[in-house]
């Protein structure tokens, strides 16, 4: 159809190809030609269909329609422009409004603004289609069942529970090896496996050996036709699994998940930010008292923005009535102010569930788009002791929004990306035991339901490849029983020995007639008269003797057991002589050649931080370690710059490649570049890769927790905190910071921790290391709230204390320096308790201002095997590191870091200065190098060059 100029695409299911290769062939076949392609989706409920044909449309310039009779997804693009327009139409309103009301006053003036400007108050949401019948009564179904959460589900109808887990299936004819001492034979035997016989083998009931799941190995007597049926049930449960997933992905718990519990709280979201979706919220929210609600003994709903809008003062049951109620009051609902998410969740937990103590199967559901404006750790904090030891559970459902949808330019009190929302919604899920839900127009992205039931469906097929395992292991060891009486004893190699013994013929080489060295070849006539005739070519009956190789040399027998020695590589041709059939043999040395210039390899960075001291990690991923170190890369022996005196001339003389290649002065000696414009500028990429990812470690390291206490290594550790008077202005953000390091490093890597304050006297929190738990931690954030300064700085009696705490490998010990007792009596007190428990001591001085301090808290982790820790220049290694990645690497005197006492930030900086160095010196001698090679092409037209042939003379000697 070669006058196309329009297509539509109208789809009601989701294409069999991909995104990708629509795109590709869109885009070849509409090359050249003016048509446009555009794609319509009709009542199609799969959101991954809805997704590709929009971004499809989007790529090949065309417009997209989506349209639902239920009214669930809506989208056109017609629709996106229109909605920009009517906000540049508001925002020039508003503008005018401004200007008119400061030029004309009074009460006129007003009353014409407000009149015009009556369109620029209108929401966003005025102007989206609503669902059809979206005004309309509900339709309330009612469940036949209680819904369960999937891990409920489970236990019902899980592999374990219906008796289809592998080890279940081999336990009767698993048996474990047996070892016992045989009175008869004097001595332990083993049991061993059985060999089965040949109608064992045709029946396929064999032993072998199983690796059980808690790492033991177990003799399983395999009947292979059970395993095939085994492996058919599996099949059929996976089958199942699969619808299970299916049904949770449509209706209702498509966004909400399955809403199980008895009395539940339903919490929404209405901040500003959400104005362009709140026809989706109420369609959602009309979704779940239709489908999900009738069962329920008693709801509520709780919309927040900046202020709480409850429905009801408390719960209500859950009658039809009441759930027409609610949905008349949904539709009332408009957005404003931002995400105070804390006041809605306090009202849900202190009013709708004051009695929580004495119910059961109580829910709270939030319906969000965004982060709260409130800290994550200080709700996950809430949340953990409202719910502790009560049927109370918070269950998040995240919608994810189109980004760019809303034009309206609105800024919400707190930004997170999509991925850093879901982590901290995650985080307040785990400490209310919860579920999380998060789900966007294309579909859900992530579902602890649907991700419990995906781990069953992995372990299903887990199993069946181990069965497959075991079928093929059998078939294996019956192969090799049939074709083992096939070779006899002793005679398996003899077709290889027979091999051996062939010698192999040396191919003619080709005659030559240059004259050279030549050794005949071993059994010739010595005597035979020597003759110069003309080469004739060898006749054609003529054999050649095969050559024996440098080895088979008659030598002196050396019978001792003696590392042979090394040979010479020379180099062996045979050609024929003027005497018959004598041959001669060439033997020519070739001197190995030194190679002194070394390649520039390409490195290969972590992607992910590893919890490691900077020492450590240098070790792996130093300049040095990845051979990037410019002077010895760039210049080797024969680099140097070379004069040798010349006696008839009475002078010193420069070496001949002197002329060639440019020189450069290394630490006060002339050397010559023998590197290319194209090497220099790979290794400047690969040092370019290697110092960013160098400053990113740095960013890190001043990061979060990090950057008052340093990195936490160990698994066991005690936290030791001064509270002496002089900590006094300090004591408030340690606290803090101390909150932070309990969560993001002891919590989050599992770490058995404690924590000791010391004054006057020393008071810990436990008196043993504990597990980090949920419940220990806000125990211990709660006991380090407590903390206030006074009295003196006992160090000594602090650190003996924590000596005494069983399993601990480490001690951080923050403090100012200023002990009450001798440093040097401390010092000497740790030497000698290190000597009978291997503890290293971290040491974190809060003010560098005090030298003597700063010293003896360097010598104290030094003395013990430990870092030393100093948290000034965090806020300027931040900005250094910042201003490094955008304003240029090259350049090592400007911005640079601030000097770090701290000994992973300075040894890194270190690191950091020395790679920023050589990447100036590689950028400046690539420049010389350009410039040196422009020079010798501009020159050479006037030089003449004179080449001289050096000839080669060789001996031939016959005997």
């Amino acid at each position: 159809m070669k006058e196309l100029n329009s297509l539509v695409l109208i789809v009601g299911s989701c294409p069999d190809q991909s995104f990708e290769m629509l795109c590709d062939y869109a885009q070849q076949c509409t090359l050249g030609r003016k048509v446009q392609i555009h794609t319509v989706t009709y009542d199609c409920s799969s959101p991954a269909s809805l997704a590709v044909l929009k971004n499809l449309a989007e790529a090949i310039g065309g417009r997209y329609h989506c349209y639902s009779s239920k009214g669930e997804n809506f989208d056109s693009s017609d629709f996106h422009l229109l909605l920009q327009e009517s906000q540049k139409a508001k925002d020039l309103l508003k503008s005018i409004k401004q200007s008119f009301q400061e030029r004309v006053g009074g009460l006129l003036g007003s009353k014409r603004a407000d009149v015009s400007t009556a369109f620029a108050n209108t929401t966003p949401s005025s102007f989206f289609p609503k669902p059809p019948k979206h005004k309309a009564p509900l339709d309330i179904q009612t469940p036949g069942i209680l819904t369960k959460t999937s891990a409920d589900w489970l236990k019902t109808y899980g592999l374990k529970a219906k008796k289809l887990d592998l080890y279940q299936v081999l336990a009767p004819s698993a048996f474990s090896p047996v070892e016992d001492f045989v009175p008869i034979l004097k001595k332990t035997v083993s049991s061993t496996l059985h060999e089965a016989s040949d109608e064992e083998h045709f029946l396929w009931k064999v032993m072998t050996q199983f690796e059980w799941y808690d790492g033991t190995v177990k003799n399983i007597h395999v009947d292979v036709p059970v395993l095939y049926n085994y492996q058919k049930l599996l099949a059929k449960m996976v089958r199942f699994y699969e619808k299970q997933i299916d049904w949770l992905s449509v209706a209702s718990r498509r966004i909400w998940g399955s809403v199980c519990e008895r009395r539940v709280v339903v919490l929404v979201d209405i901040s500003v930010t959400n104005s362009t979706y709140i026809s989706h919220i109420q369609h959602y929210l009309r979704l779940l008292l239709e489908e999900q609600m009738s069962n329920k003994d008693y709801f509520n709903i709780i919309a927040f923005g900046s202020d709480i809008v409850p429905w009801q003062q408390e719960l209500c049951p859950s009658q039809p009535e009441n759930l027409e109620k609610a949905w008349r009051w949904v539709l009332g609902l408009e957005c404003k102010g931002s995400r105070n998410f804390m006041s809605a969740l306090r009202r849900a937990v202190e009013v709708d569930f004051k009695d929580k103590d004495k119910h059961k199967s109580q829910g709270l559901y939030l319906l969000t788009t965004g982060i709260p404006d409130q800290e994550t750790h200080t709700i996950s904090a809430y949340v953990a002791e409202a719910c502790r030891g009560l049927d109370l559970q918070l269950h998040v459902c995240l919608f994810s929004v189109t980004e760019g949808t809303d034009s309206s330019g609105i800024i919400p009190a707190r930004y997170a990306s999509p991925r850093e929302t879901a982590s901290a919604f995650k985080e307040i899920v785990q400490a209310a035991n919860g579920r999380f839900h998060w789900f966007g127009e294309a579909g859900i992205f992530e579902s602890d339901d649907i991700t419990s039931i995906i781990s069953e469906i992995e372990k299903a097929k887990n199993y069946s490849q181990k069965c497959a395992f075991l079928v093929e292991s059998l078939k294996q060891r019956s192969v090799n029983q049939s074709v083992k009486p096939l070779t006899p004893e002793g005679h398996s190699n003899v077709l290889m020995r027979n091999e051996k013994k062939k010698t192999q013929k040396v191919p003619s080489p080709k005659p030559t007639a240059v004259l050279k060295d030549v050794k005949d070849s071993h059994g010739a006539e010595r005597n035979a008269p020597v003759r110069v005739l003309v080469w004739r070519p060898p006749s054609a009956k003529a054999g050649i003797p095969p050559a024996q190789t440098i080895q088979e040399w008659p030598q002196t027998e050396n019978k001792g057991k003696q590392k042979p020695r090394k040979q010479p590589e020379l180099s062996v041709s045979v050609f024929y002589t003027e005497e018959g059939r004598n041959v001669g043999i060439i033997h020519q040395k070739y001197p190995k050649a030194s190679c002194v210039r070394k390649s520039v390899c390409s490195v290969k960075l972590p992607e992910e931080e590893e919890i490691c001291s900077s020492k450590e990690w240098l070790t792996k991923y130093s300049i040095k370690k990845f051979k990037l170190e410019l002077p010895r890369l760039l210049f080797g022996p024969s680099c140097t710059h070379q004069k040798t005196t010349v006696e008839s001339l009475h002078k010193k003389v420069s070496a001949k490649y002197c002329s060639i290649f440019p020189s450069v002065k290394i630490n006060g000696v002339v050397k010559h570049l023998h590197f290319q414009p194209k090497e220099l500028e790979s290794y400047t990429e690969q040092l370019e890769k290697v110092l960013q990812r160098y400053i990113q470690r740095v960013q890190w390291l001043l990061s979060g927790s990090r950057r008052l206490f340093g990195t936490i290594l160990e698994a066991n550790v005690c936290v030791l905190i001064d509270t002496s008077g002089s900590m006094g202005p300090y004591l408030p953000p340690v606290t803090k910071e101390l909150t932070s390091l309990i969560w993001e490093q002891l919590r989050k890597n599992e770490v058995r921790f404690n924590l000791l304050r010391f004054a006057e006297n020393t008071e810990s929190w436990k008196e043993n290391l504990v597990e980090a738990t949920d419940e220990s931690c806000h125990d211990a954030v709660q006991w380090a709230s407590t903390c206030h300064a006074h009295g003196n700085s006992c160090i000594l009696a602090a650190l003996q204390k924590a000596f005494s705490f069983q399993g601990v490998e480490a001690l951080y010990l923050l403090t100012d320096g200023k002990p009450d007792t001798s440093r040097s009596l401390i010092l000497k007190e740790m030497e000698r308790l290190i000597k009978k428990q291997a503890i290293k001591i971290h040491t974190i001085c809060f003010s560098c201002a005090d030298r003597g301090a700063v010293e003896f808290l360097r010598k104290l982790a030094a003395q013990t095997g430990g870092r030393f820790h100093c948290s000034s220049g965090g806020e300027d290694g931040q900005l250094a590191a910042h201003r490094i990645l955008t304003e240029g690497l090259d350049n090592e005197d400007y911005p640079v870091f601030p000097y770090f006492e701290g000994d992973d930030l300075k040894k890194l900086t270190e690191e950091v200065a020395k790679a920023r160095s050589f990447l100036k010196q590689a950028k400046s001698w690539r420049l010389l190098l350009e410039k040196w090679n422009t020079n010798r092409k501009d020159s050479s037209g006037f030089q003449k060059s004179v080449q001289v042939n050096s000839h080669h003379i060789y001996i031939i000697v016959y005997v």
